[in-house]
């Protein structure tokens, strides 16, 4: 049986890094319809925001990929994009015959866009704190209260988050993200490639995957390049908020870009070590990496610095150092592996795999929803929203 349709706010593109969001709303599709709502798509030849602005609906392997189609508006005009989602939105729902739908959210600066709505349900993912992020605005703390107001349910991207968060609504659940256990375990297998570019890198080659932004410690990578010349230091993923001033240039430092999901198996496979080397600011205060159990899947050894709920979480699996000397030493040992150790450590990384599937997941967080359903429905009914 078909459940509520869902359309989901988010800051991030369908076709951006595969992380939390492709992962949730790929599941959700499978019993409902899914509409994935998009940052605009800037055209000079398009219509002017708010009243020229088109829809642009294609399939994005069984969720609908919505993004308005406009000409960039100026500067201090972003009251025309708003205006253009209060407009396109209803015409979207109207025209799919959504009813009872659940709205959405991942950040709170879609929240302008469901003014004229009435969904069923209000879901927030906080799945980072984005006003901490670089550039972030103050405007987002102001439309995350409104947002939390309106939610019936609020989930997060980590533990920490999560009683941050729980300050601020009475009905939070921390969900930390979580792995697709069989792809990453390609990496385990005799025939699976190490692609061309990071093969023709000489080893050991301590690897890390993710977006390159001010959350990595670019100082500690340059820091751990000039200390081990000997090591290769690779990066995968494509470079946000950041200039190439910003990244450091070292003979033994590799960026090699932004891979498709489906290749990071290979690339994994051929790393030596994963390194999660993440800056401690604000930026990282609530983050919980998906990577971490990624990396764990294909059973790589990881070094990182002490983010808060990695270390709550992962302790005795996960090494950390908090300075360069001890992130050389730890990398070091991480390559100086036993066979002993390493089988170890692959017992106590499958038990943390077996309840962190993306599948678990999604199916916990259906039930939250349906039990705040029936909340709003009883409040309702009652004549007040709980």
């Amino acid at each position: 049986m078909e459940r509520a349709p869902l359309l989901c706010f988010c800051h991030l593109r369908w076709d951006f890094v595969w992380q939390r969001p492709q992962q949730l709303m790929s599941r959700f599709a499978r019993d409902r319809r899914v509409y994935f709502v998009e940052e605009p798509v800037y055209d000079a030849g398009a219509g002017e925001p708010a009243d020229g602005g088109v829809l642009s609906v294609r399939d994005g392997g069984g969720v609908s990929v919505v993004h308005p189609v406009c000409r960039e508006p100026a500067l201090d005009e972003g009251w025309r994009l708003e205006a253009m989602y209060r407009r396109l939105l209803p015409e979207l729902v109207a025209r799919e015959g959504l009813a009872d739908y659940t709205a959405w959210f991942f950040s709170p600066m879609f929240l302008p866009s469901i003014e004229r709505l009435t969904p069923g349900l209000v879901v927030y993912d906080a799945m980072d704190e984005l006003s901490l992020f670089k550039d972030g605005l103050p405007v987002v703390v102001e439309r995350e209260r409104a947002l939390l107001r309106l939610a019936d349910v609020v989930f997060t991207g980590g533990v920490s988050l999560g009683r941050a968060k729980a300050k601020l609504h009475h009905n939070v659940h921390p969900f930390p993200s979580g792995v697709e256990v069989e792809h990453y375990r390609q990496a385990l297998l005799p025939e699976t490639v190490v692609p061309d570019d990071l093969g023709a890198v000489r080893r050991p080659r301590i690897g890390y995957f993710g977006v390159l932004d001010e959350r990595l410690d670019f100082g500690l990578l340059a820091a751990i390049a000039d200390s081990r010349p000997d090591w290769s230091l690779v990066l995968l993923g494509p470079v946000k908020k950041l200039t190439a001033a910003d990244l450091p240039v070292r003979p033994n430092l590799h960026y090699l870009g932004q891979k498709p999901y489906h290749d990071l198996p290979g690339y994994v496979k051929g790393f030596d070590v994963c390194i999660m080397p993440f800056a401690l600011n604000e930026a990282t205060r609530f983050i919980s990496p998906t990577k971490t159990l990624e990396y764990m899947a294909a059973h790589k050894p990881i070094v990182s610095t002490p983010v808060a709920d990695v270390v709550g979480a992962y302790r005795g699996v996960v090494r950390f150092a908090t300075n360069p000397n001890g992130f050389v030493r730890e990398v070091q040992e991480a390559l100086d592996e036993t066979a002993a150790e390493r089988a170890s450590r692959a017992v106590a990384e499958r038990a943390i795999l077996a309840r962190s599937s993306w599948d678990a997941i999604a199916a916990a967080m259906d039930e939250r929803m349906a039990a705040a359903r029936c909340a709003r429905d009883a409040a309702l009914a009652s004549g007040h929203k709980a």
